[in-house]
């Protein structure tokens, strides 16, 4: 068996199709084909199920690709045998939107990393969340707790909303109200404007609050925004500020094969430490 045919088999487990999977590994389909079809005679299993165009994992495939993980992690800490690292070994991938990334974590990443010099991370900074089940990412924080899936999961915080507005505009000005898009009419922000009547009248859709705050900001917009990135507003006189009755939970997601592995473990413990001050 070999180790680049591991590779291959992982790279189609996380990105659905031989194509997307050539294409990370810089080989070509072919390549793939016949690299996962000589693991699967040697093992003697099927590792993928053509479905709809995509190629499924099978129970076999998941514990194999998981176990591959552990070998790629234990590889890492081989690699460092021969150089003075102190703690914890690994890259670890983790995966939140765009404000979590920029507001709580950046501010505090550099401290984390230079006590601990073996580690690197990979943010995955997005307003979409990536595909935990298919191993996209190794940890993650997102609002909303998945209601399927192997992970270990945890809450990290209830987060305070509020509701932003100018407190003077020019006269015949109309603010530009934010808000989020149709498929998340289900949360408490869009639930908050609509019991207000107004949630049709958004002239911005955007679930980026990033893009919501800098419209606030500017003194002629209305939009809600959590605590841990408005705090700057909430004392400013410039604007009125409206506590929501229900706060947002947001939750840790941990892949279950790093269960007890020393890195993830150091990182989700600096993950739960920025998240001590969030209201």
């Amino acid at each position: 068996m070999n180790w680049d045919d591991l590779r291959v088999a992982t790279a189609v487990y996380e990105t659905g199709s031989f194509a997307a999977a050539a294409a990370r590994l810089r080989i070509n389909e072919t390549t793939v084909a016949r690299r996962l079809s000589r693991l699967q005679e040697d093992l003697g299993v099927t590792l993928f199920e053509a479905m709809d165009g995509a190629r499924t994992p099978t129970p076999e495939c998941q514990e194999l690709v998981a176990l591959a993980a552990r070998m790629a992690g234990h590889a890492e800490r081989i690699a460092k045998l021969g150089e003075e690292v102190a703690g914890v070994v690994g890259r670890r991938r983790i995966a939140t939107t765009d404000s979590i990334a920029v507001e709580v974590l950046a501010p505090r990443l550099a401290d984390f990393l230079a006590e601990n010099p073996g580690l690197s991370l990979d943010f995955l900074a997005s307003t979409e969340n990536v595909n935990f089940s298919r191993w996209e990412a190794d940890i993650a924080v997102r609002f909303g707790r998945p209601d399927k899936g192997d992970f270990l999961v945890s809450k990290l915080a209830d987060v305070s909303l509020y509701l932003l507005e100018p407190v003077s505009a020019e006269e015949g000005q109309e603010d530009v109200l934010c808000a989020y898009p149709p498929d998340l009419d289900g949360a408490p922000e869009s639930q908050f404007l609509a019991g207000l009547g107004v949630k049709e009248s958004a002239r911005c859709m955007t679930k980026n609050v990033l893009v919501v705050k800098k419209i606030v900001r500017s003194g002629r917009g209305r939009g809600i925004l959590p605590s841990y990135i408005c705090a700057d507003l909430l004392g400013d006189a410039a604007f009125k500020a409206t506590a929501l009755p229900e706060r947002r939970a947001l939750w840790l997601l941990v892949q279950p094969h790093l269960k007890g592995d020393p890195a993830t473990r150091a990182v989700v413990d600096w993950i739960k430490d920025c998240f001590k001050t969030v209201d």
